[in-house]
């Protein structure tokens, strides 16, 4: 062998060796930077690595095992980001003024704005899978021989085997899942997750980037079908809806009974305050058109007592005995059943004509004073009296108010204020209590009239005191078909027979709540017609007609049992008050002037 020949083979084996040495060093180096260690026991360098890397055979088992880590730290890297990114909570979609969907969430393997992280089960972008994680891999990856991208080739067209199922996320909406801020790579978990399966990492390394050519398309709303909010919330709702919508059913029956237990609540109390005479009022009827029975406070209750320390010591002593015990209830006066008759009847009107405003309105006409007036009231709303206006003048005679209150009939226990009524035309009459009590009918208003001076004229009396009873009887004979004057008490009648009308109206004239009576001292045979007849030229309808003749009244009304029975003579009155009948005098007429 020539010296030349020994030379160009020692450069041959220098340079043989050198590469050897340099493989060898750039593995070493490329392991320590990885964080793994490879090692070289059991294979030395071959001749077959040598080719490897001058490029003369296809790869290498070295190079192999490179490229194998390097996949192996993609693969592992998009593991990471897809765990991270699932175990997120959900956020709503953000949208512009417009409808757009706000893309401010920015993904961790691409620098441009992105509406969320790759799935496990959906492909990866370009950009997403090709992405090195750190400077030094990318170095390395770019530097890769044209026989190390045929071998990728390759091993890409090989089968994948099957990957083991991995835990599955429900999927979620487009926008609906947090931004995620970037974190360092940890190399001990790369090399962790690695030697656990690294065949599994390496397989679907491959399968990401056969399928990194499918481009994703995000959706874009063309400007034609912008939709509000609410529309677009209804068509595409999120997961935080249908969780909100599982739990209406049951906020809907929580609501449902929280209705119920309120309703409950307000009837009790409705059924509470119904009880109570003061919350259970009907309305007043209007003055115009009610009949107004104005009645004093003597006439109501029973105020002896205070009378008598009026007369004896005067006003002061009255008022403050009246203050001291304004929280007594007073007893009943000679008024007050008739007044409690009168109620039935409106309560009967209102059952037949719900908005009848014909009926009877009770007034409380006093000339006590004011601070006397907490004291009626109180007794009026314990007995639960349907009264609501009260004229309280303060010692002032209360008569200039009657034609005011439109005041049909005045009932009081002074004389001297009833003449004075009298004599400004108003039916008036002085009440007198029974001296024994007497069982009264609570569901009929029962009134008796006598007749002269009463609903009719004193005219027949006139002739009867001055020319004796043959020229009466004479009289009454020969004008039989006149009728008589009215008297005082004549209007009350009429108001009554007009509210019997509205009762036969209803078919109700056995059950009518008013009854009247005639209770005269006249014959029937000489003098009963021309009362008949007169009392059928009115329009009027007695229920019963009883002519004594001159007989004592007050036996038979004992039977009547009237509420209230108006006569213009006292022996009358006293007669019938004995036997325990509510009477009222009407001082009206000759009688008194006799008696006066």
């Amino acid at each position: 062998m020539s010296q030349t020949s020994l030379k160009q083979k020692k450069k041959n084996e220098t340079g043989s060796r050198n590469s050897k040495d340099s493989l060898d060093t750039e593995k070493r180096k490329d392991s320590e930077k990885s964080g793994v260690r490879l090692s070289t026991q059991g294979h030395s360098s071959c001749r077959r690595c040598l080719c490897a890397a001058e490029g003369t055979v296809p790869l290498g088992p070295c190079r192999t095992i490179r490229i194998y880590i390097h996949m192996c730290l993609l693969w592992e890297q998009g593991r990471q980001i897809t765990m991270i990114r699932g175990s997120q909570e959900l956020s709503l979609p953000k949208t512009d003024s417009r409808g757009y969907l706000v893309r401010n969430q920015w993904s961790r393997t691409s620098r441009s704005p992105s509406t969320r992280g790759p799935s496990i089960d959906e492909p990866r972008s370009k950009s997403a899978s090709l992405k090195p994680p750190s400077s030094s891999t990318t170095s390395r990856t770019s530097s890769t021989s044209p026989s190390q991208q045929e071998s990728l080739k390759q091993l890409s067209e090989q089968p994948s085997p099957p990957t083991p199922p991995l835990p599955s996320t429900p999927p979620m909406p487009l926008d609906s899942r947090p931004p995620t801020p970037p974190e360092p790579y940890s190399s001990s978990r790369r090399s962790t997750k690695m030697h656990e399966n690294p065949e599994a990492w390496a397989h679907g390394i491959v399968r990401d980037i056969r399928d990194s050519t499918q481009q994703r398309d995000y959706p874009r709303t063309p400007p034609t079908e912008w939709k509000s909010y609410s529309q677009r919330r209804s068509t595409y709702s999120s997961q935080l809806d249908r969780d909100c919508l599982s739990e209406l059913p049951r906020q809907h029956q929580q609501q449902e009974e929280e209705e119920d237990d309120e309703e409950a609540y307000w009837a009790s109390v409705k059924t509470l305050y119904e009880k109570i005479p003061s919350c259970s009022r009907p309305r007043p009827p209007k003055p115009k058109n009610a009949i107004t029975i104005a009645v004093s406070s003597r006439a109501l209750f029973n105020m002896v007592d205070g009378r008598k320390i009026y007369e004896e010591e005067g006003l002061e002593k009255y008022m403050e005995y009246q203050l001291n015990n304004e929280n007594v209830i007073l007893t009943p006066g000679p008024a007050f059943r008739f007044v409690k008759a009168l109620q039935h009847v409106n309560a009967r009107l209102r059952e037949l004509y719900p908005h009848e405003q014909d009926l009877f309105d009770i007034v409380l006409m006093t000339n006590n004073h004011a601070q006397v007036g907490v004291r009626l009231i109180n007794s009026v709303n314990h007995y639960g009296l349907l009264i609501d206006r009260f004229c309280l003048t303060g010692g002032k005679s209360p008569i200039g108010y009657l034609k005011a209150y439109l005041t049909n009939l005045y009932l009081s226990a002074d004389s001297e204020k009833v003449q004075e009524a009298i004599q400004e035309g108003i039916a008036s009459a002085t009440m007198f209590d029974g001296a024994k009590d007497m069982a009264y009918c609570d569901t009929q208003l029962r009134v008796a009239f006598d007749g002269d001076a009463v609903l009719f004229s004193d005219e027949s009396e006139h002739i009867a005191k001055e020319h004796g009873l043959d020229k009466f009887f004479q009289h009454e004979t020969m004008f039989e078909n006149k009728p008589l004057a009215q008297g005082p008490l004549k209007g009350f009648l009429e108001d009554l027979g007009r509210l019997q009308k509205k009762f036969y109206a209803k078919d109700e004239r056995l059950l009518c709540p008013i009854r009247t009576y005639l209770v005269t001292a006249r014959s029937a045979a000489s003098s009963g017609a021309r009362v008949l007849k007169t009392l059928r030229r009115w329009g009027l309808e007695i229920d019963e007609a009883l002519f004594l003749a001159g007989a004592p009244k007050g036996p038979i009304l004992v039977k009547i049992r009237p509420h209230i029975f108006f006569d213009d003579h006292m022996f009358h009155i006293e007669g019938a008050q004995k036997f325990g009948t509510i009477t009222a005098h009407v001082p009206y007429g000759i009688s008194q002037k006799m008696n006066n």
